[in-house]
C-alpha cells in the first residue's frame, strides 16, 4: 500500500523545486495548501519547519532540507569555522530581506555601490534593489553620507522613507553617527542586529550626544525582521525573491 501524501510532503516538494531551500515567505506563497484541512496553513508550515527533522534552519526565516544540507551550505559558502565568510552571508541576507520588504511596500529600494554584487540567496543585491543610484534628495555632503547606509527606502517623491543599518559584528556607533547627520528628514531609522546586541544598542543610544535621535532610532532583531518578511508576503501576496 502506497504511503499517503502528507502536508510535509508538499513542503518538501516545494523546497526541492527551489534547490533544497527557501525563505518562509516563499513557502507561504508557493506550497500548495488547497487540500489542507486547516484555517491557518501558514502557521502549519512554520510549525512543520520548526519541529520536523526533514528541515533545518540556516537563518531566521530561511530553511533548507536536511537531505540537501551539504549542498546548500556549500552553495552559500557557509562553513563552521569560517567566521568572516559566514558574516558576509549573514549581512547580505538581512540586507536582502529589507530590500524585499521595501519592494513589497512599493517603495524604491537602494543598496550602496560596494554591496551591489553581494549575494542574497540566488541573486545579487543590485539585481533586487529597484534603483541603482541614490536620489539627490538634499545637499551633496549629506547625500554622500547617505550613500553608505546599508539599505534605504525612498518614496515616490524620491525622499527617504527609512534608513537601515545591519550590525552583525561592527560597531553600532558608526551607524548612529550616520543617523545623527540624517535626523532632519522625516524618515525612520533602524539598527538591525542579533537580539543579543539590544542591550549594547540601548547603552549607545542612551549617550547624551544622541539625545536628539534617541526617539527616532529603533532596534529590530533578526527574528522580528524575518517574521515581518513572511507576514508581508502573506498580507500582500507580492512575489518574494526566494
Amino acid at each position: 500500500m502506497a504511503n499517503k501524501h502528507t502536508q510535509v510532503d508538499d513542503i518538501i516538494e516545494t523546497m526541492r523545486k527551489n534547490n533544497g531551500y527557501a525563505t518562509l515567505a516563499y513557502l507561504n506563497q508557493n506550497v500548495d495548501t488547497s487540500n489542507w484541512i486547516t484555517k491557518t496553513p501558514f502557521e502549519s508550515i512554520r510549525c512543520y519547519l520548526q519541529r520536523r527533522k526533514e528541515f533545518f534552519r540556516i537563518q531566521p526565516g530561511l530553511w533548507a532540507l536536511t537531505e540537501s544540507k551539504e549542498s546548500v551550505l556549500k552553495k552559500f559558502q557557509i562553513k563552521e569555522n569560517d567566521k568572516e565568510q559566514n558574516e558576509v552571508f549573514t549581512h547580505a541576507y538581512y540586507q536582502g530581506l529589507i530590500v524585499d520588504i521595501g519592494n513589497m511596500k512599493n517603495l524604491r529600494t537602494y543598496v550602496p555601490a560596494q554591496d551591489k554584487n553581494k549575494i542574497f540567496l540566488d541573486k545579487k543585491l543590485g539585481e533586487i534593489s529597484s534603483i541603482t543610484d541614490i536620489p539627490e534628495f538634499t545637499y551633496p555632503k549629506i547625500t554622500n553620507r547617505a550613500r553608505t547606509i546599508d539599505t534605504i527606502w525612498f518614496n515616490e517623491r524620491e525622499m527617504p522613507n527609512a534608513f537601515y543599518e545591519v550590525e552583525h559584528s561592527t560597531n553600532i556607533i558608526n551607524s548612529l553617527n550616520k543617523f545623527y547627520e540624517l535626523q532632519d528628514f522625516r524618515a525612520k531609522f533602524f539598527i538591525v542586529a542579533d537580539k543579543k546586541r539590544k542591550h549594547e544598542f540601548e547603552d549607545k543610544i542612551g549617550q547624551s550626544i544622541y539625545n536628539s535621535i534617541k526617539t527616532l532610532v529603533n532596534f529590530v532583531d533578526y527574528e522580528t525582521l524575518a517574521n515581518q518578511h513572511s507576514k508581508m508576503a502573506e498580507l500582500f501576496k507580492s512575489p518574494v525573491i526566494l
